[in-house]
């Protein structure tokens, strides 16, 4: 099942008492103090692993404690430190604090790692307290408190292209037709509850990763429908597919297309306008049932918007080789890839 938020309690551990305790042998009944440290709470730190897609674990699990810290004993020994915890969460998880709303890391690359909380520090046995005019301290330091937090996980999709558009625009037959995945495919609207990712082959090796999104309607940016929900899963991507089903327009409308391109423009730019100055790129779905003047009505549209334009049809794959081709090339040509930077304090590299 798939699940892009949830929200965890994670508690680390507490430190270990300090320890008082003197030396007593055969022949040194007046040793002096040997009370060892208490050790150091366990840690909580979550990573990223590409092998997860979904945080549904934690529906069930919401609450995470690390051991605490071994108290001190004698003959300076030191108690034994608190287990740690590691939570794994898909790559693109978003964590932040659930009270104060502040963004604590942003896993977007396989091993990635951050610690959330800190264990308590262990408190000092009474051998660090001895002194020359105080040679038997009876005083310890208790462990100290493990940091707690409530921690809201959010998981944004990794794509190189989101594709969107009205629902029933088509874009889950496109998806299946370009790549493996199999989403659900019916002719009613919101057919699409969950986005679906699918790896595009291109030029034999070459390959980049496609996301069809829920449909959006007029108003989603104010969580009308479903897509305000996943709008968030498009952030990542660096090219944007618009579908629009040419069969759909309406004939007698000279302004059709362009009021099924500007809706969608509306919808992202109400979102978040970074998103809606993404390059993107235009497709008449559906063009072996739609007529001459609806699709050239859409090359129209795109090309006052001075977007590249394709006429396909996913159901017929008409068009697909050259619309994967084009953005293929288009995605190898970008260089850069917008990934999210941690704080530089609080990443852990990934494992060798």
């Amino acid at each position: 099942m798939f699940l892009d938020e949830a929200s965890i309690q994670v508690v680390a551990g507490d430190g270990g008492n300090g320890c008082v305790a003197f030396r007593r042998e055969k022949g040194e009944p007046h040793g002096g103090p040997n009370g060892g440290d208490g050790g150091d709470g366990g840690s909580i730190r979550i990573s990223a692993d590409e092998n997860f897609n979904t945080l549904y674990p934690f529906r069930f699990k919401k609450r995470f404690i690390a051991g605490r810290g071994q108290h001190g004993m004698g003959s300076n020994c030191k108690g034994k430190k608190g287990a740690d915890i590691d939570i794994t969460v898909p790559v693109g998880t978003v964590i932040k604090d659930a009270d104060s709303g502040e963004l604590l890391a942003d896993l977007a690359e396989h091993g990635q790692a951050v610690v959330v909380v800190n264990g308590g520090r262990g408190g000092r046995g009474n051998q660090h307290f001895a002194t020359p005019s105080h040679r038997t301290p009876r005083r310890a330091d208790p462990g100290g408190e493990g940091e707690r937090r409530a921690l809201a996980l959010e998981l944004k999709l990794l794509a190189d292209v989101a594709l969107v558009g009205f629902p029933n625009a088509g874009k889950s037959t496109l998806i299946s037709a370009i790549s493996a995945a199999r989403p659900k495919i019916a002719d009613y609207p919101f057919t699409t509850l969950v986005p679906n990712l699918g790896v595009v082959s291109w030029e034999r090796f070459k390959t980049f990763v496609a996301a069809d999104v829920p449909g959006l309607i007029e108003g989603a940016s104010e969580g009308h429908g479903l897509g305000i929900r996943f709008l968030k899963h498009v952030e990542r991507s660096r090219l944007l597919c618009h579908l629009v089903d040419a069969a759909a327009l309406d004939p007698e409308d000279p302004d059709a297309a362009e009021k099924a391109v500007s809706v969608i423009e509306g919808e992202l730019l109400a979102f978040a306008p970074e998103l809606a100055a993404r390059e993107r790129v235009l497709c008449a779905n559906k063009i072996e049932i739609a007529t001459d003047e609806q699709v050239a009505a859409l090359k129209a549209a795109a090309k006052r918007r001075g977007l590249r334009f394709f006429p396909i049809s996913g159901a017929a794959h008409k068009g697909l080789d050259a619309l994967v081709t084009w953005l293929g090339s288009r995605l190898e040509a970008m260089h850069t890839k917008p990934v999210p930077v941690l704080p530089v304090e609080s990443i852990v590299p990934p494992a060798e």
